[in-house]
């Protein structure tokens, strides 16, 4: 006669526990070896008596079901364990599985039915209650379903960046002009997608940037800019790049021919190592390009690229200039952030102009220029390219 299965019961009812043990001892087949009433006494005689089988009852002190399936795992690896509960829901029984529980049975079940889990745990097979398989079977079928739909939107995703990176990109250019004689000092580039009119470009950036195409989409647009250029004499060119894109040093063949750029950088743009970006952009500065920090007084972040990477322009976000005429506070914060970029020797443009009232409370803090609808909208020129 082959041995017994040994089994150790773990359940805080007194009277369920005295019924599991009962059903235990009519299996010939079957040893009882112990019984638990928490979590605590469930490891310790699992530690000591080395069970084939426990069966876990998930929701008794200490722990419950949890707490003993892992530490079983830990004191007596060869135990399988077989979890039973009043609690059939979905998360507990995927729970109990991914934490190792080899089988699952709804409290109601048959003595048939808990001999024969005891019996398939021991053997290696997994042991469900047909309640409980039908669940885990509608869990795996809806996780399925999800998977593939991410998986076709994650497609849809990169084919519309492919398209734009093949002929959907355009380049729009803003002019920066002097606020006293609105003489244009540069053009922002753009990147806009599609055809008009044109929606916000963010949503494909946010979408390449799930795909892990941040670089290549980045690159494409400073490309298309380059080659959309027109002279205008003494005008600069400034787009946005990512450190992301800095720190892949695909821009510095494409930058070394070019003259009269500026680099920006967001105040979004999250810097993890401003050594690291600070060498980076070293070289480039040393052929001319010009840094600047965008979306400053958004946040604190724009704050500390300033202190840290030392640009030459400091942009002003548009939620400060805006009203700034009529808001009190924006005033205030405006004055101390020009009075700081005089402190440091760095040119200020205030973005988002939009009216008469904006420029005049701009030029009286002595901010020298701007970007925005009133000075100039952004159009993507007849000669752009393809």
């Amino acid at each position: 006669m082959s041995a017994r299965i040994r089994v150790l019961v773990a359940d805080d009812d007194t009277e369920v526990r005295a019924a599991l043990s009962d059903i235990i001892r009519s299996d010939m087949s079957c040893e009882l070896v112990g019984s638990a009433a928490d979590a605590s006494e469930t490891l310790a005689l699992a530690g000591d008596l080395q069970p084939d089988v426990v069966v876990v009852d998930v929701k008794m002190p200490d722990g419950g079901g949890p707490r003993a399936t892992v530490g079983i795992r830990q004191v007596s690896p060869g135990t399988r364990i077989l979890c039973f509960s009043a609690y059939g829901d979905r998360d507990t029984v995927f729970e109990l599985l991914r934490l190792g529980a080899h089988g699952f049975l709804v409290k109601g079940s048959s003595p048939t039915e808990l001999l024969a889990g005891i019996h398939d745990v021991h053997a290696g097979r997994s042991a469900l209650s047909p309640s409980v398989a039908r669940d885990v079977v509608g869990r795996l079928a809806e996780d399925l379903e999800r998977d593939t739909r991410a998986e076709a939107d994650k497609r849809g995703r990169l084919k519309r960046i492919q398209n734009a990176m093949e002929g959907g990109l355009h380049v729009a250019f803003q002019p920066i002009v002097r606020l006293t004689d609105r003489r244009v000092m540069g053009f922002e580039a753009l990147a806009r997608f599609g055809e008009p009119p044109f929606v916000s470009p963010e949503p494909m950036f946010n979408d390449a940037a799930s795909a892990g195409l941040t670089i290549e989409l980045e690159f494409a647009a400073v490309k298309a800019a380059l080659s959309a250029r027109r002279p205008v004499p003494d005008a600069y060119l400034a787009f946005n790049v990512s450190p992301e894109t800095l720190f892949s040093g695909r821009l510095d063949a494409l930058l070394e021919k070019a003259s009269n750029l500026v680099v920006e950088i967001t105040e979004h743009a999250p810097v993890t190592d401003y050594a690291r970006l600070a060498s980076v952009l070293h070289p480039l500065k040393a052929r001319g390009i010009r840094l600047a920090i965008d979306d400053t007084g958004a946040g604190f972040a724009s704050l500390r690229h300033i202190l840290m990477l030392e640009p030459d322009l400091i942009k002003l976000d548009r939620s400060l200039t805006s009203a700034i005429d009529s808001n009190q506070r924006q005033h205030a914060l405006a004055v101390a952030l020009v009075s700081f970029a005089r402190e440091i020797s760095v040119d200020v443009i205030a973005e988002g102009v939009e009216n008469e009232f904006e420029l005049t409370a701009l030029k009286q803090l002595g901010i020298e220029y701007g970007q925005g609808y009133l000075l100039g909208r952004p159009e993507v020129p007849a000669w752009k390219a393809a």
